[in-house]
C-alpha cells in the first residue's frame, strides 16, 4: 500500500511502487538554523522521528531545490552519499560538490526502478522576491497500478500549476501551503497561503489534497489551523484537504 508521511515542514517519505523515496530532507534541530523572519530560530519544532528511523532503508531522495529548509547541511551528513539522488538542473554542481556520486540531474522526465519522474516548474514568489528567491522544481510520479502523485514544490499559485492538474491528472496533490513571506515583501507571499490554497483546491478536479510546509519555518504564516477554517469557509468537502500533523502517515487509495 502506497503511502506518504510528512515528517516536518516539506520532508516527505513516500512509499509508492514497493520503494522509499524521500524528499526534500531538512533534519536540523529545533532552532539549528538561523531566524528568517526575525521572530526565532528555524526550525521551531523538533523532527518527529530519529533521523535514524526516518533515511533507514530509503531507496531514493527527492529535491525539488536547495534552500536549507528543503536540504541542509544535517541532511547532507546523515544520507548516504551513493544514495540516488534526483536534483533539478539548477542544483547540479551543489551535489556534486556535496559528493554525492549517484546525484541525477533531472530536465524533463526519466524513468527509475519502474517509477516515471517529471519534473515541473513553479514561481516561488512574484514581482521582485521572486527574482531573489531562484529556481524551484515539483515532481509528478507515476507508476503501473499506482496513483499518479504530483509534489508541487515551493510555488505560488499560477496558470502553470493549474496546467500541470489539467495535464497530469494526479490522484493526490502535495501543495506547500505555509504562506511565507520574506521581509520588506509582506504583501507577495512566496509560497501558497490559505486563499490560494483554495484557488488550487478548485481546480484540483478529482485530486485529494494534502497541504504541508506549516509551523516549522518562522516565515510561514498560515497555520494547520487558518487552512482548515478557510476550507470550511470554501466548503471543501471532506476527505479533500488533509492537513497532517508532523510524523502522521497519509495512505494512498
Amino acid at each position: 500500500m502506497s503511502s506518504i508521511q510528512l515528517i516536518r515542514n516539506a520532508t516527505l517519505v513516500i512509499h509508492y511502487a514497493g520503494k522509499k523515496i524521500l524528499v526534500d530532507p531538512m533534519f536540523a534541530p529545533k532552532s539549528g538554523l538561523r531566524s528568517i523572519a526575525g521572530k526565532v530560530k528555524s526550525p521551531t519544532v523538533e523532527l518527529p522521528l530519529p533521523i535514524a528511523d526516518i533515511i533507514r532503508d530509503t531507496d531514493l531522495v527527492l529535491v525539488t531545490h536547495t534552500h536549507q529548509d528543503h536540504f541542509d547541511a544535517a541532511a547532507s551528513e546523515a544520507l548516504d552519499k551513493a544514495l540516488p539522488l534526483i536534483n533539478q538542473p539548477a542544483d547540479e554542481a551543489y551535489f556534486q560538490d556535496a559528493k554525492f556520486t549517484n546525484a541525477i540531474t533531472i530536465h524533463d522526465t526519466i524513468t527509475w526502478e519502474g517509477i516515471t519522474i517529471q519534473r515541473t516548474g513553479g514561481e516561488h514568489g512574484s514581482g521582485e522576491v521572486l527574482l531573489k528567491m531562484g529556481t524551484v522544481s515539483g515532481f509528478v510520479l507515476s507508476a503501473a497500478g499506482e496513483p499518479t502523485i504530483y509534489i508541487a514544490g515551493d510555488t505560488i499559485w499560477i496558470p502553470e500549476i493549474a496546467g500541470y492538474l489539467h495535464t497530469y491528472q494526479p490522484d493526490y496533490v502535495v501543495i506547500n501551503s505555509g504562506g511565507a513571506v520574506m521581509p520588506g515583501y509582506e504583501d507577495t507571499p512566496i509560497l501558497m497561503e490559505e486563499s490560494q490554497t483554495m484557488e488550487l483546491i478548485k481546480g484540483s478536479g478529482h485530486a485529494k489534497i494534502i497541504a504541508v510546509h506549516m509551523e516549522a519555518i518562522d516565515h510561514c504564516l498560515t497555520t494547520r489551523e487558518s487552512l482548515r477554517q478557510k476550507a470550511n469557509a470554501w466548503n471543501v468537502p471532506e476527505g479533500k484537504l488533509t492537513i497532517p500533523q508532523d510524523g502522521a502517515v497519509v495512505t494512498l487509495q
